[in-house]
């Protein structure tokens, strides 16, 4: 059992921010925060919420700027503001961790992406490593190739020529136009999330998912995962910060698990210590909503079990509100 809360959260750029909370029915061991991808929101989560609840984890997630309910009206979707919308997410996140190691003192604290949220961590472990205790990573990926310019300079033309709030449909195409391909027969465009029918059709008929983003949102994208593998950015992570890398290992965004090997062997070379991770077969790219979700979870609560330990003492965490 569980209970559920709502709230809200101002940002340093006065963007309200809307939070999901989801509290165990017992004591409260650790604290998981999710940040969730591109074109869907926080709530697909509570069913992964609920399991880890069970355990004792207190789970906070936050709707990212253009998604869900922090987005102010349906033309906001897709649209993360007028500068630096990658780093503003990033900056989210570490505002909801203030709110949440401030309820929740000396409790172990996990940080969990999900494919866009999954690079938005991958930031956030260069800048906050030291505040969390572990991080997962959900449908990543490593390095990206020349395809990155590329889509940089289409998304500078597309905001220039079109307007930054338009949706870019050229740009979307770019980013999944291909990640069905490998699927067949295929029965609606966005196949390549799972292999359980039942949930991608919720996910077509969900209002807050599969929506177009706009030219900005992709230029301030790309130039996030642009900076994102810069050594002198890389060698902040803490060594032995444990980190979990899972997906599919038919899930295009990770290249069928070719990014991901990658990206292991690059936090391995950089000397981290405590990575560790799972392709599970056939998977496409929601694994939490594949038809072996149960056993995703289990292992990803078995992973927290067997890495996470209580800290005795934390660092205090000063809210900057600026990017």
């Amino acid at each position: 059992m569980m209970r559920k809360e709502e709230f809200t959260f101002t940002d340093g750029e006065g963007k309200e921010i809307f939070v999901h909370k989801w509290i165990p029915e017992k004591e409260i061991v650790g604290i998981v925060q999710i940040a969730h991808g591109m074109a869907e929101h926080a709530a697909r989560y509570e069913y992964f919420a609920e399991k880890l609840t069970e355990r004792g984890l207190c789970v906070f997630a936050n709707d990212h700027r253009g998604h869900g309910r922090t987005a102010v009206s349906k033309k906001e979707l897709g649209y993360l503001g007028k500068d630096k919308g990658f780093d503003w997410m990033v900056e989210d996140m570490y505002e909801l961790m203030a709110i949440a190691k401030k309820q929740y003192p000396n409790r172990p604290y996990i940080i969990f992406g999900h494919s866009m949220g999954s690079f938005l961590v991958q930031k956030y472990i260069t800048m906050y490593g030291e505040y969390l205790d572990g991080a997962i990573l959900s449908g990543t990926n490593g390095k990206a190739g020349f395809i990155l310019n590329i889509g940089l300079l289409v998304a500078k033309y597309e905001c220039e020529k079109r307007g930054e709030m338009n949706p870019s449909e050229r740009l979307n195409k770019l980013s999944f136009g291909n990640y069905n391909n490998s699927f067949k027969p295929i029965r609606t465009e966005f196949d390549w999330l799972s292999r359980n029918s039942e949930e991608v059709d919720k996910y077509i008929q969900d209002e807050y998912c599969g929506f177009v983003c706009s030219s900005k949102f992709f230029l301030d994208f790309l130039t996030g995962l642009k900076t994102l593998h810069k050594n002198e950015n890389l060698r902040k992570i803490p060594k032995n910060l444990p980190i979990y890398i899972f997906a599919g290992d038919n899930d295009p965004v990770g290249g069928k698990g070719k990014g991901i090997k990658n990206l292991v062997k690059l936090y391995s070379d950089l000397g981290l210590t405590r990575v560790s991770y799972k392709l599970y077969e056939g998977g496409r790219h929601e694994s939490l909503n594949e038809e072996n979700r149960d056993e995703v979870i289990s292992d990803t609560l078995k992973w927290i079990c067997d890495n996470i330990k209580i800290k005795k003492t934390e660092p205090e965490l000063i809210c900057k509100g600026k990017v």
